[in-house]
This record gives structure tokens, C-alpha cells and sequence, in this order.
């Protein structure tokens, strides 16, 4: 494209969020005018769909229940009086809790003040305040060190905890789930208490809940008395639950400026309201994207690119975000489709020396999302004269750039200012609305996860096996097939791996290797 065109069409489609400094240009993917009113039927209905669903529509069908977490930062536009006390309400109790903490108004039983906060929780509950901890935090400042239990492994268990070490008895233990029977969550949280236990220490005088109202976790926080319980609405879905309390209450607590995440948001989605592609940045983003599958999963990824170390965690939390929104084997017709648009990304400039090659030489299966920052922030010396560490990276990010676009290869370029509060709250934002819109013109449901339900109904099912080998296990040896035989259970091979895994856990004796090792109690 000659410099000119280049120069014309940047101008042409470039939009943002001035009052957040944030800007999208998607004038490197390709589409043209065309393009943009062939599509603007199925955009128009996505915009109404989205003003139906800020309103207080049926959202999920599937669950019967409404998504409201555009509510969350602009509590004015709850449906009801009673929904708009409750948010700002839970966001007041946040910030006080907070302020109490870091004033040692609450203190831990074992004396002195809170020093650090583990937060234990999945998927949503997790990713999301991983990366706002992340990218905001600073650890010479922080009044809180954050550590997550964010998985059900007890190494990383033991990793966790051993690097508190001492501390525990200063740690403020946040546990997230919307019912507490999250198998992984609940492990973490018992991972907690026996590590408290073990020190003489009891697990309620120094915990919180976030949770919804009368579920079984918290009961659990009433009945022994925890510091305080939290809110999780049941229209507020984990992978767009940041602006709640799951992502609100650890950044006040490490020290963040939550104020600034909501308000980021906030502004952005005021911008992403508007019905003009060429002056609604989300709408941008998502036609970007159609443009980029035509609408179909699985014809290209998303490859996140952040040349900024702080936003290292941000493709984590972008893959559950779009993937578990867009993931969908039917559509709203109830039409087998196979729907999705699969993320990966690590940071600029280390991708340089992985994948960028096969980005830029390789199978053109792929768009690229960079995330431009402007202000390179720490050290400004020079490395070279007039030339400093955050020209380089600057450099390589349009380097890398203007290499794609010369191999024909699709680009959005997402520029903020700085990382702070705001930035990375309009980012959040903007990918919230980026997805609903997009999967209003693909015609899938972003709000439910039928695949995730399924995981959970199968991984149950697997454990009940477990107990059955478990059982069947006795003094004389058995290979896997002649246990699964016992047990009537046709699925040898899961019979097998499972053997193989208690046998590695000293809770069944194993002789031989392979499929033919013999299996007895341990």
C-alpha cells in the first residue's frame, strides 16, 4: 500500500476514547468501505441487541437471568433502584474494608497488620485480578503483596504458600465463588486452611467471602464468622465480573486505584455505545474480526501482542474473555455452527524471537492485535546516544508492524497513553463490547458456557470412577483391563490412566510398565 493510501485510511478509521487516552486502528486489516455497509444490517441489530441487554434484557436464556456488567461502573443505568443501591452499596463496602485494612483497624489474630493477600479462585475469579495485580502493581509500594491459588494442583499449592511462608499469620485470605462448590476454588481454599491450621491458626478471623447471597460458601463465612462477604450477582458472568467486587476488592486491598478502573471503563463504554463503526472503537474491533474469520470459527486466530511487560497477563485473561464467549457449537438458531476465535500472545518484544517469524513467513492463519503504550516509564537513560531501552521496544513494535503488513498480513494497532487505572479499565471494557457485539453478528449467545458445564459433568464423573478402582483394587495384582472388567467399565484406558496416577501417588502398588503392568492396594 503506497504511503499515501496508508496515511489516508489510518485517518480514515482511526477512533478512541479520548478521555482515557486509548485509540483502535484498524486501518491495517484490510476492509474498506464496502465492507463496512455490506455488514452494517448485522451491526445495527448488534447494537440493538446490546442496547437490549444494557437495559435489562433476558441475556441467558439458557440460565434464565439478565448480564449486567456495564452496570457495575455506571450504577445510574441498573434497570431497577433496588440493583443500583445494591452496586454502589458493595462498591462503598469495598473501599471501606480496604481503607480499614491498610489503617489496621482489621487486624489479623496473630498481632501486628495484614501484609499480604491470597486470593483463591478460577477462571474469571482469578484471571481478571491476576492481570489488574499485574499490570498496576508495584511492589515497593503495595500495602499488600497479592499471591492467587488459581488452580487445584498442590505443588502449585505448596509453591504458593511456602513463598508467604512466615507471613501467613499477616496473609487476608479472599475466596471467590459464586456458590463455593468450585472444585478447584474449594481445594485452594482448603489448601488455605490446613496451612493455617498447621500453625496454630484458624482460617475464618482472617478471611473473606465473595459470593452469592445464601449460597453454600457463604453460609459457610456466617457460621465461622469471617471478616466480611461479598457479592457476586447472578448476572454477572466470571469473565466480565472485573468491575464487581471478585476484581474491585483485591486491587483495593494491594492498593490500586479502583476509583480509575471504574471510571476507564466507564468512559469507554460510553464511547463504544455509539451506532457509527467509524467512531465506536469496539465496533471496530469486532468488524475487524469479521472481516478477518468472515465469520467463521477457527479461520484465524487472534494473536495479542502488548509490547509493554505490565500487560504480559493480558492475552491470559483476553482467552477466557473471547473464547469461552465466542466457543459455541450452536448458534442462537440452534444450528450446528463450531463458532470461536482462538487467542494466544505472550508480549512485544520478546515474541520477536519466537513466533513473529512464523507470523510473518508462515501460514497466514492469523491477525494480529498489538497494544502500543506511549509512555515507556521507568529509567529514561540512553543506550545508544539520543536513543533509549524504550525506543527499541517502540521500534520493534512499528518494525514488526510495517513487516506484517508487507506480507499481506492483518493488523489492529490498540494505543493508550500509559498503563494506569483508566487504560486498563477502557481496555477491559473495550473487549467486553468488542465480544457481545461480535457474537450478536456471528449470531451466537457471549453470556452462557454449555462446553464449560459439560467439562465439569465429565471431570465429576471421572472422580466417581476413581472411587470405584479404588475399590476394586485388592492384594492380588490385576492389569487395567482385568479391573475394568470387574468393574463393567468399558473404558479401559481411563481405568488405566487413573491406575497409573494413584500408583505415582503411592495409593496403589504398580509392577511392570506400560499396558501391561499389574495393579494392586496400596
Amino acid at each position: 500500500m503506497a504511503a499515501s493510501a496508508a496515511w489516508q485510511r489510518y485517518g480514515e478509521l482511526l477512533c478512541g476514547v479520548p478521555e482515557v487516552g486509548l485509540t483502535v486502528d484498524p486501518s491495517r486489516m484490510g476492509y474498506d468501505g464496502a465492507f463496512v455497509e455490506r455488514t452494517a444490517p448485522a451491526l445495527a441489530r448488534a447494537f440493538e441487541a446490546m442496547d437490549a441487554l444494557e437495559a435489562g434484557a433476558l441475556a441467558n436464556p439458557d440460565e434464565g437471568r439478565r448480564v449486567g456488567h456495564y452496570w457495575l461502573r455506571d450504577p445510574a443505568r441498573a434497570p431497577t433502584p433496588e440493583l443500583r443501591r445494591e452496586i454502589e452499596e458493595a462498591a462503598r463496602r469495598v473501599q471501606a474494608f480496604a481503607a480499614d485494612v491498610h489503617a489496621g483497624r482489621l487486624r489479623p489474630p496473630a498481632g501486628g497488620r495484614f501484609t499480604d493477600l491470597l486470593c483463591v479462585g478460577i477462571g474469571g475469579s482469578a484471571l481478571g485480578p491476576m492481570f489488574v495485580a499485574d499490570a498496576l502493581g508495584d511492589p515497593a509500594r503495595d500495602p499488600l503483596r497479592p499471591h492467587f491459588l488459581d488452580n487445584t494442583d498442590p505443588d502449585g499449592f505448596a509453591r504458593v504458600l511456602g513463598a508467604i511462608g512466615p507471613r501467613l499469620g499477616q496473609t487476608l485470605v479472599v475466596v471467590t465463588s459464586k456458590s463455593g462448590g468450585t472444585p478447584e476454588t474449594r481445594n485452594g481454599m482448603l489448601a488455605a486452611r490446613a496451612a493455617l491450621d498447621a500453625v496454630g491458626l484458624a482460617l475464618g478471623p482472617q478471611a473473606v467471602a465473595i459470593t452469592q447471597a445464601g449460597s453454600p460458601m457463604d453460609e459457610l463465612a456466617r457460621r465461622e464468622g469471617w471478616l466480611a462477604r461479598f457479592p457476586m450477582w447472578d448476572w454477572v458472568g466470571g469473565r466480565t465480573s472485573e468491575t464487581s467486587a471478585v476484581g474491585l476488592l483485591p486491587a483495593a486491598l494491594q492498593g490500586l486505584d479502583v476509583e480509575g478502573l471504574l471510571e476507564g471503563a466507564r468512559r469507554c463504554d460510553e464511547a463504544t455505545r455509539v451506532h457509527d463503526p467509524r467512531r465506536n472503537p469496539a465496533a471496530a474491533l469486532a468488524l475487524s474480526w469479521l472481516f478477518a474469520t468472515g465469520g467463521k470459527g477457527g479461520a484465524k486466530a487472534m494473536v495479542v501482542l502488548p509490547y509493554k511487560d505490565r500487560l504480559l497477563l493480558f492475552s491470559r485473561y483476553l482467552q477466557q474473555l473471547v473464547m469461552e464467549s465466542l466457543g459455541k457449537r450452536l448458534d442462537l438458531a440452534g444450528r450446528r455452527v463450531d463458532q470461536g476465535l482462538t487467542v494466544y500472545g505472550n508480549k512485544g518484544s520478546t515474541d520477536q524471537h519466537a513466533y513473529v517469524q512464523q507470523l510473518r513467513d508462515g501460514a497466514d492463519d492469523f491477525f494480529a492485535v498489538f497494544v502500543r503504550v506511549l509512555e515507556s516509564g521507568g529509567a529514561p537513560a540512553e543506550v545508544e546516544p539520543g536513543v533509549t531501552a524504550g525506543d527499541y521496544l517502540h521500534g520493534f513494535l512499528l518494525g514488526t508492524r510495517a513487516a506484517l503488513a508487507e506480507g499481506g498480513r492483518g493488523s489492529v494497532t490498540i494505543t493508550v497513553r500509559r498503563v494506569d487505572a483508566r487504560s486498563v479499565g477502557a481496555l477491559v471494557a473495550l473487549f467486553e463490547r468488542a465480544v457481545g457485539l461480535y457474537a450478536s453478528m456471528v449470531g451466537v449467545n457471549a453470556y452462557h458456557q454449555p462446553g464449560v458445564e459439560a467439562g465439569k459433568k465429565a471431570a465429576a464423573a471421572v472422580l466417581a470412577l476413581q472411587a470405584r478402582v479404588v475399590g476394586a483394587l485388592g492384594p492380588t495384582p490385576r492389569t487395567s483391563e482385568e479391573l475394568a472388567a470387574a468393574l463393567g467399565e468399558p473404558e479401559v484406558e481411563t481405568v488405566h490412566l487413573l491406575l497409573e496416577h494413584l500408583a505415582a501417588n503411592g495409593r496403589a502398588r504398580s509392577e511392570g510398565e506400560g499396558i501391561g503392568a499389574r495393579f494392586s492396594a496400596g
